[in-house]
């Protein structure tokens, strides 16, 4: 562990931060806290977890990465 502060010791979490800045939150003007919880919710369990494509899994949706392991991982 390095000293206080280093982005490298949270490097995924950082990520996945600038990821959510740049392709929402920097796109809206939010009226009310409400809303922003309400788009950032839904943009986290509707589409980073289910759609959007990921360097780390061979730019494969999670959904789609998900039914090819089971399909390669078959016993049929």
């Amino acid at each position: 562990m390095s000293r206080k502060g280093e982005c490298y010791d949270n490097a995924v979490a950082e990520s996945f931060f600038n990821t959510l800045k740049t392709e929402l939150v920097n796109q809206h003007t939010y009226q009310t806290r409400e809303q922003a919880k309400s788009s950032i919710f839904e943009y986290i369990e509707v589409f980073y977890n289910k759609v959007r494509r990921h360097s780390t899994i061979g730019y494969y949706s999670p959904s789609d990465y998900e039914k090819k392991f089971y399909q390669d991982n078959s016993l049929t």
